[in-house]
């Protein structure tokens, strides 16, 4: 045998011996799919993953599901809905995973949405917040973990509608979840408060805000508060010319999102005092359930977590959980384990509901104050996502029948 025919079969046994014990690492775990704009928004995305991990790395250590490790692939969506969709595919056709999870942006989500309904594969929404992901595009397949912006717009409407105010303005991203989420905030504030007026809106491109622009058609409204929608750099523009221009003096500002820590903390000393919002005051959780994910998020990484983090985490929970309920990898068996299934949180327990598939995750509502430099929430209260969620006849007028 020539030295040439011997190399040959030598570099087949080895690819062979390779692709035994590739396969028998495979059949050792079971693989989640994880879709994210993991270079876009990274202030949400980083600390995302790294819940995402500490929750595997806890459900691996306990033993994984059904025997076997859980093993998370991810992919970057890069913000698009076409690459979500291409990464899904790739996800389940060439890495073999039995689920997918992710999405940060809501048109990202809805395309995924619609994919897991026509591919019929499950996809956990974790933080997509637009309601038509559950409802109008709500499927058989897709589940959504974070509260809704019709929940956490209904949060703030009950606190807002305390206070009185009757001449409304409104500033939001222009595209699914910012629509709905006014739509949501103006119809729940008017419901409890009937005489309010909302006097101006404006519709800056996501990312893409003229902050002077917008602040100068707010003021030419003169409304004597502002419902905020916008996020992330946007969020930081509108925050820093607001105040220079002197918008927020004397107005009540609500803020959807406004307190979460990805998008407060880059504010620094410049964050808005006394705004109504959402949020996630990690520093101040006295609950059994959170200290132990704090005290094992800093011990992991050193940092403090986001909510970004707590979503990872209850994301791998959930995916763990589904599998443990189906006691199988089979995609209807999971879908029939998903729905009703009730998991252990930071938060406390959420249950996923059966009628729209929309988890009861609550959210913090509060007010900013700012502290060592930093902007802070203060008097909040955690709001149970159950007592934010529309009845089951009107979830059935809103969502297609399965």
């Amino acid at each position: 045998m020539s030295a040439t025919r011997r190399a040959f079969i030598a570099v087949i046994a080895s690819a062979a011996l390779i692709g035994a014990v590739s396969g028998a690492s495979a059949a050792d775990t079971i693989k989640i799919g994880d879709i994210n704009s993991y270079t876009g928004m990274t202030e949400f995305t980083g600390p995302y993953k790294n819940g995402a991990e500490l929750a595997l790395e806890k459900i691996n250590a306990e033993g994984g599901v059904l025997g076997k490790k859980l093993e998370l692939i991810t992919r970057d969506d890069k913000g698009q809905p076409g690459e979500a969709v291409k990464a899904a595919q790739e996800l389940f056709a060439r890495d073999g995973v039995v689920l997918i999870s992710g999405a940060s942006l809501s048109n990202v989500g809805l395309a995924l949405t619609s994919y897991a309904k026509q591919r019929k594969h499950l996809y956990i929404a974790s933080e997509p917040l637009a309601d038509s992901v559950v409802w109008a595009d709500g499927n058989k397949y897709t589940f959504r973990l974070r509260p809704s912006t019709y929940m956490q717009a209904n949060m703030l409407a009950e606190a807002a509608a305390k206070l009185g105010k009757k001449r409304w303005a409104t500033i939001a991203p222009n595209y699914s979840y910012g629509k709905e989420a006014v739509a949501d905030f103006e119809k729940a504030l008017k419901k409890r408060q009937p005489d309010v007026q909302f006097v101006a809106e404006q519709w800056p491109g996501l990312f893409k805000i003229d902050a002077g622009a917008e602040v100068q058609a707010l003021a030419a409204a003169k409304p004597d508060a502002i419902f905020n929608v916008t996020f992330g750099p946007d969020l930081a523009k509108f925050v820093r010319e607001g105040q220079t221009r002197g918008l927020f003096k004397d107005k009540l500002v609500v803020g959807l999102l406004t307190g979460e820590p990805e998008y407060l903390d880059p504010l620094k000393g410049e964050a808005p005092k006394g705004w109504l919002v959402t949020g996630y005051p990690w520093y101040a959780i006295d609950t059994p359930e959170h200290k132990a994910f704090l005290d094992a998020y800093q011990k992991k990484f050193h940092d403090y977590p986001r909510l970004g983090s707590v979503v990872g985490y209850d994301t791998m929970v959930t995916a763990a959980a589904a599998l443990k309920k189906a006691g199988s990898t089979d995609t209807d068996a999971l879908v029939k384990a998903m729905a009703g299934l009730t998991i252990d949180t930071p938060l406390g327990k959420v249950t996923y509901r059966a009628i729209d598939h929309q988890s009861t995750m609550g959210a913090f509502v509060g007010t900013l104050a700012v502290k060592d430099g930093k902007g802070i929430m203060v008097d909040w209260s955690y709001k149970d996502g159950a007592n934010y969620q529309p009845s089951d006849a009107e979830v059935r007028k809103m969502r297609p029948a399965e």
